[in-house]
């Protein structure tokens, strides 16, 4: 029996809400109502302080990457093409991605930026997203394995995986700069069967200059890209206190050990293959409060607030994907 794409990403939603369901239902209802009702007005607007110097600072990122590949977008332009991408991203089954071809066409056809270019603005800006979120990450596993907090949880082999996928990364990153060639060798046998296609017979000359730009990005750009990496610290500094302003308004006493705990799992969650982290999200929260001894009612107004935020920056998301489907922009 064969599956198409849409069956697998239908099967994958039912799931994520079939988890998600089986951890509310036992789950207090008052933790739920009382989250959202608490909250006060200065609540609101540190809370939404702290998430849009959390985006500004992502899409600040991303503006300097740009820069530095000569491109003329705005920060406002990039907040919504990155905004619109999480969106896309959120809702495709798999360790949050989905929303980076979207986001090359967008610079494309909005913003008539070379395909490359834009191939290679979109992948810089994730690698380093992954390289830092998995670097964050890997040292908050290896402090919790240096407490021997939950000695039963296979801290040492998570451990092992962030390293070794950071090691892949770094070694990826060195065969482009270093190696270009063999890449390129790679992606033509990859794409041997589809080189009569009329927008892959220029494939050589696409990555030539693909190539051409990362390499002039790694000797004349070096201080963007240190401050683009100092910038996503900055923004995983903020979510950190994001993270502890959410458990501050849940009203859940945290040691430094336990916040470290709660924040790992949660941020370990969400990159398991289920759509926005539905499901995952609530089953390690669930554990995390077991086995720590605390209420689960206090569980539920962190799940909920949580989910609150979520669908406001997805709202964002959606409010420009309008704009982004227009007809192009005039530059």
């Amino acid at each position: 029996m064969k599956f198409s794409t849409n069956s697998i990403a239908l099967l994958t939603w039912l799931l994520a809400f079939l988890l998600a369901g089986i951890i509310i239902s036992r789950l207090p209802l008052a933790g739920f109502l009382d989250a959202v009702a608490s909250l006060q007005l200065q609540d609101w607007g540190i809370w939404i302080a702290l998430n849009l110097g959390i985006l500004t600072l992502l899409a600040g990122r991303w503006f300097i990457l740009t820069r530095a590949l000569q491109l003329d977008l705005g920060l406002l332009q990039i907040l919504g093409i990155r905004q619109a991408g999480q969106l896309i991203s959120f809702v495709t089954p798999g360790p949050q991605f989905g929303g980076e071809p979207l986001q090359v066409y967008w610079l494309w056809k909005k913003y008539a930026v070379s395909g490359p270019t834009a191939i290679l603005a979109v992948g810089l800006d994730r690698f380093f997203e992954l390289s830092v979120n998995f670097g964050v990450l890997l040292l908050a596993v290896l402090a919790l394995l240096a407490t021997a907090t939950a000695p039963e949880t296979e801290w040492l082999t998570i451990s092992a995986v962030l390293l070794g996928l950071m090691l892949l990364m770094g070694l990826a990153g060195w065969l482009l700069l270093r190696q270009p060639a063999r890449i390129r060798d790679l992606v033509g046998r990859f794409a041997s069967s589809w080189q009569k296609h009329p927008r892959l017979q220029n494939l050589g000359d696409y990555w030539s200059q693909l190539n051409d730009q990362l390499q002039t990005l790694a000797t004349d750009c070096r201080p963007a890209l240190g401050l683009a990496l100092l910038t996503s610290i900055a923004a995983w500094i903020g979510m950190i206190g994001e993270f502890g302003f959410l458990l501050y308004l849940a009203d859940i006493p945290i040691e430094l050990t336990s916040f470290i705990l709660l924040f790992t799992v949660v941020r370990l969650a969400f990159l398991l293959p289920l759509p926005g982290g539905i499901g995952s999200v609530e089953a390690a929260l669930f554990w995390a409060f077991q086995s720590m001894e605390l209420p689960l009612a206090m569980a539920a107004s962190l799940i909920v607030l949580m989910r609150l935020r979520d669908l406001l920056i997805l709202l964002s998301g959606a409010l420009v994907l309008p704009s982004l489907n227009s007809v192009r922009a005039h530059q």
